[in-house]
């Protein structure tokens, strides 16, 4: 593996050495240089695409954004086609270099893939030009009325591209092998501001016109856009945070510590390689905690609990400029390699700003929600592997706790069994050396034997590496975390069930993950009336905490806590985070076989959802639409 070091990493980012540096003088594709994508239509041996000069309209009273898309694009010898991926386009016009008209057409479209769209073209070309408009199938995209809105007055739109939702919004090669850099005009509106995964403004301008650039390549997964009554606030020197109005100063409050979290994260594995790091705060309906776009993390409102407690989703995405971002997963097979490595850079993060103890809480949960999974999965247990066979599937069905909680938990039994300051080493060489480059699972495994274990073999195998990477369930290697200040919580609730009363309980001082455990811990002969006397108490059914929030309402479900489902229902009306209605929505569905309840409220509720929400929760309660 090729090391070109901290310092040299960052010097390559200033001179354009890695990234964004000037294009080659020939236009040729390097043979075989690509692994073929095998979830997009593109053949990036044959024709591939460099720079993207992005120009389009956002229309709120259409529901549209139009305009056209140009790419750079290089070539092989031979080439008599360049191929793009589109879902649910409007195409109305191709051209190459920028004045020849072209052959074009449509493939068959194929169940959540979409269509290819093929041009023809010759060796010599270096540019196409595709006029397209989105259409209402437009997965990526949620228009949100002003009413959906924090401020009520303005309407507001975000795109959601991962993991194959690019297509929906604009023609692209949609593989993370497949990396570009790029420049967008962008008009919308008079008076709201339009973001992008780039060189963003900070203040609205009265034209409606803005201009974007990204000089570090980047998949197109990562490809991202937002439209809204928005104002900014600085946290640091490269850090701040965008949101609405009404909102700002609860995130700016929440979001204090992001350059605390910057300056950690480059301590412990490098130089940030993206220039600045802000986060946007979107409406409720946005479906993940956060997405990890370069310079500007989407994140969801149900992190701002008030008191910093869940501000380890920013740890997270802030780590995937390095895991994902910076060296990102050949295909999605391997996408263990992005989220399992940022989970274990998030909570390196959180143990450097927070403590250890704190990180080891966030661990003992994150185990607890992979052993959930993993039970989930039990009738397809080949899901429960680190590498992945999603050929001929939805990508999607391969963001789950795996690789999330399983990639960060075969890290941690690295660390623990080579040493952290060598197993840091070995990571630092593994974000420099790859920098701006995809990879993996075989090419990282063979790193590792190399770089980690100097070939050791035997060392290899008592690791049990390839149990954990190709082979379902977790390894009996897997490495315990403990922690005292869960051993205190567990005390607290044996004392209640024991009969003390709940306002006796000692809870000073006691964060989100304190309260989590506890109710996670709650044992099935708990009755609705010692639930009422918690709720009494510590106020679980009205909390402000979704993600405390969300452990309640499904134990109140599961229990017949009927005093929650006032507060369960306006909670699935109001927020659209798919992490907490899946199981929220499920333990309405078991509770209910007849699917009356939870169809009655998910046929309120879905006008306020994401795709990606809608698409999981249709299968879940068995809606058409």
């Amino acid at each position: 593996m090729k090391q070109i070091g901290a310092v040299g990493l960052m010097l390559a980012i200033l001179t354009g050495c890695v990234g964004g540096g000037e294009a080659p003088v020939e236009n040729k594709v390097e043979e075989q240089a690509y692994t073929q994508p095998i979830h997009s239509y593109a053949l990036p041996n044959e024709a591939v695409v460099k720079h993207l000069n992005l120009d389009v309209e956002v229309s709120f009273d259409e529901q549209k954004i139009s305009g056209w898309a140009t790419y750079d694009i290089e070539t092989s010898a031979d080439a008599q086609k360049v191929v793009f991926d589109v879902k649910d386009l409007d195409i109305k016009s191709v051209k190459v270099d920028d004045s020849l008209t072209t052959e074009w057409w449509l493939g068959d479209p194929r169940e959540f893939m979409g269509q290819s769209l093929e041009i023809a073209i010759k060796p010599e070309v270096k540019q196409v030009s595709i006029e397209y408009s989105t259409t209402d199938g437009a997965e990526a995209l949620q228009w949100l009325n002003p009413q959906q809105t924090a401020g009520k007055e303005h309407p507001f739109l975000f795109t959601q591209s991962q993991a194959i939702l690019a297509r929906t919004w604009l023609p692209c090669q949609d593989s993370p092998g497949i990396r570009y850099t790029y420049e967008a005009t962008v008009k919308v509106p008079s008076g709201l501001l339009a973001l992008m995964s780039a060189e963003n403004p900070v203040a609205v301008d009265s034209s409606g016109v803005y201009q974007f650039k990204m000089d570090q390549p980047i998949p197109s997964y990562l490809m991202a856009l937002s439209v809204g009554n928005l104002e900014f606030q600085a946290i640091g020197d490269r850090t701040g945070v965008y949101a609405e109005p009404s909102v700002l100063a609860a995130a700016a409050y929440e979001f204090a510590d992001m350059q605390k979290m910057l300056v950690s994260a480059e301590k412990i594995y490098g130089p940030y390689a993206w220039e600045r790091y802000d986060v946007i705060v979107l409406p409720p309906s946005f479906p993940f905690g956060g997405m990890e776009n370069p310079r500007l993390t989407f994140a969801t409102p149900t992190i701002l609990a008030g008191d910093r407690s869940l501000t380890a989703l920013v740890a997270h995405e802030l780590a995937h400029s390095w895991s994902g971002n910076l060296v990102t997963n050949a295909t999605w097979n391997d996408f263990w390699l992005n989220e399992g490595f940022t989970v274990y850079f998030e909570r390196r993060i959180m143990e450097d700003v927070y403590g250890k103890e704190y990180a080891n809480m966030l661990a003992i949960l994150g185990r607890q929600d992979l052993g959930h999974t993993i039970e989930a999965f039990k009738d397809t247990p080949d899901d429960t592997k680190l590498k992945l066979a999603l050929d001929g599937r939805n990508p999607d069905e391969g963001m789950s706790d795996i690789a999330y909680e399983k990639g960060y938990f075969l890290l941690r039994t690295l660390e623990e069994n080579v040493g952290r300051e060598r197993f840091d080493a070995f990571l630092n060489s593994h974000f420099s050396g790859n920098a701006f480059k995809t990879i993996d699972t075989e090419q990282f495994l063979k790193n590792l034997k190399a770089d980690l274990l100097d070939g050791d073999m035997e060392k290899y195998k008592s690791l049990k590496i390839d149990e954990w990477v190709y082979e379902a369930g977790i390894p009996e290697n897997c490495a315990v975390v403990e922690s005292g200040l869960f051993a205190q919580v567990e005390a607290q609730l044996d004392t209640f069930m024991q009969g003390a009363n709940a306002s006796d309980l000692d809870t000073a001082n006691w964060t989100t993950h304190h309260w989590l455990h506890f109710l996670r811990s709650i044992p099935a002969s708990i009755s609705t009336d010692q639930m009422a006397t918690l709720d009494k108490a510590f106020g679980f059914t009205n909390t402000g905490n979704s993600e405390i929030a969300c452990e309640w309402f499904v134990l109140s479900i599961n229990k017949g806590y009927s005093a929650a489902d006032e507060a369960i229902e306006d909670f699935l009306v109001t927020v659209g985070r798919r992490k907490f209605l899946s199981p929220i929505y499920g333990a309405l569905a078991e509770a209910d076989p007849t699917l009356e309840r939870p169809r009655k409220i998910y046929e309120q509720a879905r006008p306020n959802y994401h795709s990606v929400s809608t698409n999981t929760l249709d299968a879940l309660l068995k809606v058409s639409n």
